[in-house]
């Protein structure tokens, strides 16, 4: 029901509109009345009408001066002049204000009753297109995280100038402005099963918790970077950056802790820095520290401090004093099985700082060349390849030429890890073109069916509704649904050009129950109505 309000100064209208007119039977609930535009504002303020039905003439404030204020304060409501005044200077003011309608006196309850139904007509239709709108967008939400995300990752790696990052975040509805600026990273992983493994999706939860809270502060810009990795960045003034870091950082270990017995989750922060094009070392500084959550597990904040702590080594030559966990196998394994091939570098870095003076023992080498070598073979048969295969593909004589001095460890340890993240990064992308293969097959089978979703084409093919969101947006270079959105509209646009079909059954036939709907989503994506495509087609 849309709500009414009346103005007019003679009671005997007033009363004769409020008690003969069918207001329900025409789609309108009465809410109230006032004799002149002083009364009716503050009731006006209080009930928000949708209609304001006002005569011109009354005294104190006069309904010319009450629909100017209305209208300033309530652009959306609708206002319908009565006057007994047939005087073209009163339409003009009226129709320069906006004023839906203009009724002379006496009014019959068939006008009223014709202005009414074209109102609500008018209401309702732009409702309608309001809620596609919205119902749009949020179907598209996921193509928009997409495209930031490439954005951001074409800032945070240089390849963008600063007019070239301001004219893509204008693009694409970003505010970057700021005096300073600081970058956040967080990564989540489930800790029993693969992360491409159907079940209940903690780390999913953990992401809807933290986008619940950071996108309520406009300081804050959440965004996921990678299957495993989420983003936050901080932009604001110099003496506040500190304030917003560590609330940042509150909440997410707030946030985190809740799935603690489901999910590992490690975070670090960049430095500040005051320009866009710092942006890539900023994002170095924190991904640098990000590695280090091999080397302390146990830690989820990664701070510099600790990092340099744990990396200090002891500061004489006895073994006996060496902490035995810096050397732990875990530690290779734990970073063959999820470190990205752009941290192998600083995770070695930080590995071998902490055992520095320990590798002036030959003794203390030999083991660590044994216990690296054996724990990566180990590693590399449960991706199915064999060890003497494994070996000979990254060159046996190579690593045997680097197994002698102290100096060699870094450069012997760099070959056997890009050598097992190499294979097990091509097993991963296998398995993924595996799993994609299955969804477009089931995706082209059910496109046309409304219940398609990315939730039931995950669900059919046995895998978390995260990873495959993820693996087809990096895959397809497009996201879920702006693919099936796509082949829809092709079909569409087919059954437009080669058949009569009306397009309330071309819109069931492509997937939308919502004829109207349908209608909207082919006008947004292809520029045109279906009418207008069919009669240039």
């Amino acid at each position: 029901m849309l709500k009414v309000f009346l103005v007019d100064d003679e009671s005997i209208i007033r009363e004769g509109l409020r008690d003969n007119i069918p207001w329900q039977q025409f789609g309108y609930e009465f809410v109230g009345e006032a004799s002149d535009g002083e009364m009716a504002l503050p009731m006006i303020r209080k009930l928000k009408p949708d209609v304001l039905i006002t005569d011109i003439k009354m005294p104190f404030m006069d309904g010319l001066a009450l629909s100017r204020m209305v209208t300033q304060e309530f652009p959306n409501i609708r206002i319908v002049i009565i006057s007994g005044y047939d005087e073209f200077e009163y339409a003009q003011q009226a129709i320069r204000l906006g004023v839906e309608q203009y009724l002379l006196k006496p009014i019959t309850r068939s006008s009223l009753q014709k202005v009414l139904s074209e109102i609500r007509e008018k209401i309702e239709a732009e409702q309608e297109q309001k809620n596609y709108l919205e119902k749009f967008q949020n179907e598209m939400q996921e193509y928009e995280q997409y495209t930031r995300r490439n954005f951001l990752e074409k800032v945070f790696e240089g390849q963008l100038s600063v007019q070239q990052i301001y004219e893509e975040a204008n693009k694409l509805s970003i505010n970057l402005d700021g005096p300073c600026y600081n970058l956040v990273l967080l990564n989540l992983q489930e800790k029993k099963k693969s992360s491409w493994v159907k079940e209940m999706d903690h780390v999913e939860g953990v992401e809807e918790d933290l986008l619940r809270y950071f996108l309520r502060f406009p300081e804050y810009m959440p965004f996921s970077w990678s299957i495993n990795v989420y983003g936050i960045l901080i932009k604001g003034e110099s003496q506040d950056m500190q304030g917003y870091l560590e609330r940042c950082m509150d909440n997410i270990e707030r946030i985190c802790t809740d799935y603690e017995l489901f999910v590992d989750w490690h975070v670090a922060a960049g430095d500040v820095v005051e320009r866009l094009s710092q942006l890539p070392d900023c994002y170095a500084k924190a991904n640098h520290l990000l590695a280090y959550r091999f080397l302390m597990p146990g830690e989820h904040v990664l701070k510099e401090s600790e990092a340099v702590e744990v990396s200090s080594g002891i500061h004489s030559g006895n073994i006996a004093k060496l902490d035995i966990a810096k050397v732990d196998p875990e530690i290779i394994k734990g970073f063959l099985a999820e470190g990205e091939p752009e941290e192998i570098d600083d995770f070695i870095n930080g590995y071998l700082l902490g055992l520095k003076e320990a590798l002036q023992s030959k003794l203390f080498r030999d083991y660590l060349f044994l216990s690296i070598r054996f724990t990566t073979l180990a590693y590399v048969e449960t991706l199915g390849v064999k060890q003497d295969e494994f070996l000979e593909s990254v060159g046996t004589e190579r690593l045997d030429s680097l197994s002698g001095g102290a100096g060699d460890i870094e450069n012997y340890m760099k070959v056997l890890l890009q050598g097992a993240i190499e294979i097990r990064e091509n097993e991963s992308a296998n398995q993924s073109k595996h799993i994609l293969r299955r969804a477009l097959e089931y995706i082209e089978e059910n496109y046309c069916q409304e219940t398609l979703s990315l939730n039931s084409v995950s669900s059919a093919i046995d895998v978390s509704a995260n990873y495959f969101s993820g693996i087809f947006s990096q895959e397809m270079g497009q996201t879920f649904i702006e693919y099936v959105t796509q082949k829809r509209m092709e079909k569409a646009k087919k059954l437009l050009r080669q058949t009569e079909l009306h397009s309330g059954e071309i819109a069931a036939a492509v997937g939308y129950k919502d004829s109207h709907y349908f209608s909207f989503v082919f006008k947004k994506t292809q520029g045109c109505t279906p009418r207008e495509y069919r009669n240039t087609k």
